[in-house]
């Protein structure tokens, strides 16, 4: 009989549902997402295309943050970003394997040194090197400004979107028509799941920051509800993390609805359901709280948009 051996890890203390405050990490948060942009790109450039971008996004893992596995000439190639041994490692199917160090460096840095890791497996990838869905522009080959990097603030962020996407995935699965995976968007910055009607939509009028309208009315080429986490943005709305629901089309009546659970409201700003990240960490009953959350929104949203619930609801 063989004895399992258990690799320690290095987490002193582990938090389920972690505090996340967003001015206490706002430098890591910015410098973060230029990083998972520049991952994120890769997919861009290396995957097939699918309906509504969900080609392009990342996947929680139990390490991190990962792409799946990418097309690359004869062969696949998968890159991680691990908030436990905070490396980004890259892997490819013939065993090639390299690793860059998550520390404090500037985009730029990090940039150069990603490009060079990709140039070292012999993979090629045309990146656009400019982010985007964010009012600031700077190229990555220029960008020095951002260069933070917490290692605990990361990890709590990595462990906050774990538990957000163990809850989401419990909500996709009570849903019969098509839906996304939970998937994290590296545009936005956030983790999401959408359910469709299975009808067209009217053309999205697009409008988001540094994005091609083409990019927005592909994603909203049908009727859908979203729901999500997002880690807020200073300045904005909503300053602090939160979990969000929202339908597009909108119909009528739903910023009049009565939503759940108590703690959730709707941001006529955003035209968006808000439900505060921090009211559902410290409840007695997270998962259960969220997913309140999340059925109330898409309840009201589907109810008041006609959709066939006898059809798209699983029963219990």
């Amino acid at each position: 009989m063989s004895a399992i051996s258990a690799t320690p890890t290095s987490v002193a203390a582990v938090a389920e549902w972690p505090a996340l405050p967003l001015a206490a990490w706002q430098d890591t948060y910015a410098t973060l997402h230029r990083w998972l942009q520049i991952v994120g790109k890769t997919r861009l450039a290396l995957a097939p295309m699918q309906n509504h971008w969900w080609q392009v996004t990342l996947y929680l893992t139990s390490r991190g943050l990962a792409t799946s596995p990418m097309p690359a000439g004869g062969r696949s190639m998968e890159i991680e970003l691990d908030f436990i041994d905070h490396q980004l490692v890259a892997r490819t199917s013939d065993g090639d394997t390299r690793a860059l160090p998550l520390a404090p460096r500037s985009v730029a840095a990090f940039y150069a040194d990603y490009l060079a890791l990709l140039s070292s497996l012999g993979i090629e990838a045309r990146i656009y090197p400019v982010p985007v869905e964010i009012a600031e522009v700077t190229p990555f080959p220029h960008d020095r400004e951002h260069a933070s990097y917490d290692p605990d603030a990361a990890q709590r962020c990595w462990r906050a979107l774990l538990a957000s996407d163990r809850v989401l995935k419990e909500f996709r699965g009570r849903f019969l028509g098509k839906s996304s995976p939970s998937h994290f968007f590296w545009g936005s910055f956030d983790l999401a799941c959408t359910r469709f009607s299975g009808r067209r939509a009217p053309l999205h009028p697009g409008g988001v920051p540094n994005c091609p309208d083409y990019v927005t009315r592909e994603a909203y080429s049908h009727e859908c509800i979203s729901a999500g986490w997002w880690p807020g943005s200073l300045g904005s709305p909503v300053e602090e993390p939160a979990y969000y629901a929202y339908a597009y089309p909108e119909p009528p009546g739903c910023a009049d609805a009565a939503v759940r659970p108590q703690g959730a409201s709707y941001n006529a700003t955003m035209r968006e359901w808000i439900l505060p990240y921090e009211v559902v960490r410290t409840a007695s009953d997270p998962r259960g709280m969220l997913l309140e959350f999340f059925e109330s929104t898409y309840e009201i949203a589907a109810t008041r948009g006609g959709w066939d619930r006898a059809e798209l609801d699983r029963r219990a």
